[in-house]
């Protein structure tokens, strides 16, 4: 071979590299007589569906094939050596937290206060120094355990509304157990609070019922718990929730975020929906916008659903799924998205002076979101410091585990490949697809070049 089409050659591996194998983790590069390259690839990739596709060998000897196939928008097209290059590619944009940068509806104005919350939780830590993880850590032996308490809070209030009482209980066990999971532990034991103005015994038998099956696909018991009636303190027909748990995980596998380094990737685990954080905001939008939660979802969402029906969709449990994840290796760092969103519960996981870039168009944001988002007039700023927007939880893990995780798709559930680690602190997003259309098209001049 010409020694400037080696370097050409080298060049495009690099290229190929660099960015394309955000979604092919692992791809090979050969030359070919009469088009320069092929390009193979040997693991699947998420596609906008969240479905894989093949993961044996396939051959992709046009740049325009390779983009119109995984790409969600193929707004250009690399067919001839004559393709312009693109103007526009992606923009990043940091996150904000200040109220002054976002207009339109905020959780702030809905009535709750993330910083504040922060600042209480940085207080209480000057106190008990080591608390501020997902989960409370115990040293036993050579285990953890790992406690965790928590609620479902606003959301009640639509279970109230909507008359869906069978799975507020699904949620209230989802939100104790994905905190410990993040850890690596496993649930050892479940138990709840029930507290109400007058005891409504069917009521109250349904709400128990979600908790039990939260629990059964959770693989944890429920051991017990408290039923408090309190006539002077709940408005009849109200009530509330709050749980614990307990697990447990040996001291050499704790998973503590220490090990991660900057080229890690983030790997997503699609939510079910709005889970159990920011209804709020949602309450306060929904009264605006004049609908009811009997009128279908605006959006399209596959098939027609009611926006009670939308919005009650029970929360994801993530413990057997995450935990099958972690017995493969190269598990590093795991956040539970919840009340804080990308913005405050990524950068828990990470060391000092580390980061992520997150692509926000490497996964299909949920019909609820848009809606949310539209009706609301909400900055994506907020709503990524406020909403899950359809991941609930994410894998910090090295390359190799991120390939492996793409391939196997655990436990029959999708996962997208949506960010990776680097060198500057906190959460900043980008468009991974104008990217992509960048890479193309280097691809397509050089494929070009080398075959002169």
């Amino acid at each position: 071979m010409h020694t400037s089409k080696v370097a050409r050659h080298n060049e495009l591996e690099r290229c190929l590299y660099k960015v394309p194998s955000f979604f092919f983790p692992s791809l090979s590069v050969t030359m070919n007589s009469s088009l320069g390259f092929t390009a193979e690839l040997f693991h699947g990739v998420s596609t906008s569906g969240g479905g894989v596709a093949t993961p044996k060998p396939s051959s992709f000897n046009n740049p325009s094939f390779f983009f119109q196939r995984f790409s969600k928008k193929p707004y250009l097209s690399f067919s001839t050596p004559t393709a312009s290059r693109p103007k526009s590619i992606g923009k990043t944009v940091s996150c904000s937290n200040r109220e002054e940068d976002v207009g339109g509806f905020t959780y702030k104005g809905a009535g709750v206060d993330i910083d504040a919350g922060s600042e209480l939780v940085r207080r209480i830590a000057k106190m008990t120094p080591g608390i501020g993880g997902f989960g409370g850590l115990m040293p036993l032996g050579d285990d953890y355990l790992v406690h965790s308490t928590d609620g479902v809070g606003t959301k009640l209030m639509l279970a109230i509304e909507t008359g869906i009482y069978e799975t507020i209980g699904i949620d209230l066990v989802a939100m104790c157990v994905n905190d410990i999971v993040t850890s690596g532990a496993k649930p050892l034991s479940f138990q709840d609070q029930y507290s109400t103005g007058h005891l409504d015994v069917d009521l109250a038998e349904k709400v128990i019922k979600g908790i039990v099956d939260g629990c059964k696909q959770s693989g944890c018991p429920l051991t017990g718990g408290e039923t408090a009636e309190m006539p002077d303190r709940y408005a009849e027909g109200k009530y509330d929730l709050s749980g614990s748990v307990v697990g447990i995980v040996k001291k050499d596998s704790l998973i503590d975020g220490k090990s991660i380094v900057v080229g890690d990737v983030l790997i997503g685990l699609p939510s079910s929906g709005v889970h159990s954080n920011g209804f709020s905001l949602v309450r306060r939008v929904l009264a605006q916008s004049g609908l009811s939660l009997k009128d279908q979802l605006p959006r399209g969402s596959g098939k027609p659903i009611t926006m009670g029906e939308a919005l009650m969709t029970p929360t994801v449990i993530y413990v057997k799924q995450v935990l099958d994840i972690i017995s493969k290796g190269g598990v590093k760092g795991i956040a539970h998205i919840t009340g804080g969103g990308f913005t405050d519960n990524i950068p828990r996981v990470f060391p000092k002076g580390l980061g992520a870039t997150i692509y926000r168009d490497s996964w299909e944001v949920p019909a609820v979101f848009k809606w949310i988002q539209e009706a609301g007039r909400i900055e994506d700023a907020e709503m990524r410091r406020t909403f899950n927007m359809g991941i609930g939880m994410v894998l910090v893990v090295s390359p190799d585990a991120a390939a492996r995780i793409l391939r196997e798709q655990h436990g029959g559930y999708s996962a997208y490949r949506i960010g990776e680690v680097t060198s500057r602190e906190g959460v900043t997003t980008s468009d991974m697809h104008g990217i992509l259309t960048e890479c193309f098209w280097v691809c397509e001049r050089e494929r070009v070049l080398l075959t002169r």
